[in-house]
């Protein structure tokens, strides 16, 4: 068992992971902190549905979709492009599972963002876009940055989804959550306790810097 090679794949993994969610989570955040339209109930409840529903639902929810034989799937193989049992499929299932996080923190930061200075930039004449980049999000962006690092140490500790919709292949897909069990399923204490440590090592200072960047957001 390499446990530098797992762990850095588990690593660079929820990177990617956060780095793909990021852009569409933040303005997910923004769209529920700041507008109000029809499924807007519905759009909130999709988004946060992997919060309760059981990992390996969302992972079969997954492997469904992306399956050579799933709609998605299907379309990504016409163009070379496998995803099941694939370190892809890894990083799907962490973004997924990661996702709600980011979006709840990151929109409880726009909303705290008082809404009078992004009104006085409009009628000054600043479009919607500018008054995002110039005012909400860098006045929400504790919020927004600790969503990032939850979202990331949800994907560390990715477990159920990844195994149905990646599986725990060697040097393939295997992460830090597949090695612990197997390695705890096979009888590899020693280094199934170093992964372990490992594991609660990161988890710990990531949930850490999120609870410093909550605390410093602007009142």
């Amino acid at each position: 068992m390499d446990i530098f090679e797992i762990t850095w794949f588990t690593v660079l993994c929820a990177v990617v992971a956060t780095a793909i969610v990021l852009p569409a989570g933040v303005a997910l955040a923004w769209l529920l902190a700041r507008r109000r339209f029809p499924g807007r109930t519905l759009l909130e409840t999709l988004v946060s549905l992997p919060l309760v529903m059981p990992p390996v639902a969302s992972g079969l929810i997954l492997l469904l979709l992306f399956s050579r034989r799933g709609p998605l799937g299907g379309l990504l193989e016409r163009v070379g492009i496998d995803v099941v049992f694939t370190w892809k499929a890894v990083v799907l299932a962490m973004a997924i599972m990661g996702l709600p996080l980011l979006v709840r923190t990151a929109r409880a930061g726009f909303e705290q963002v008082n809404a009078r200075y992004e009104d006085v930039a409009a009628t000054l004449g600043a479009r919607p876009l500018r008054v995002f980049l110039t005012i909400s999000l860098p006045l929400a962006w504790p919020s927004v940055l600790a969503g990032a690092v939850l979202a990331f140490a949800r994907a560390l500790g990715e477990f159920g989804a990844t195994i149905i919709v990646a599986g725990s292949i060697p040097g393939a897909t295997r992460t830090l959550a597949s090695a612990i069990y197997t390695g705890a399923e096979t009888g590899h204490d020693a280094d199934t306790l170093l992964l372990l440590g490992i594991s609660v090592a990161i988890a710990f200072a990531a949930l850490w810097a999120s609870n410093r960047l909550v605390e410093r957001r602007p009142a």
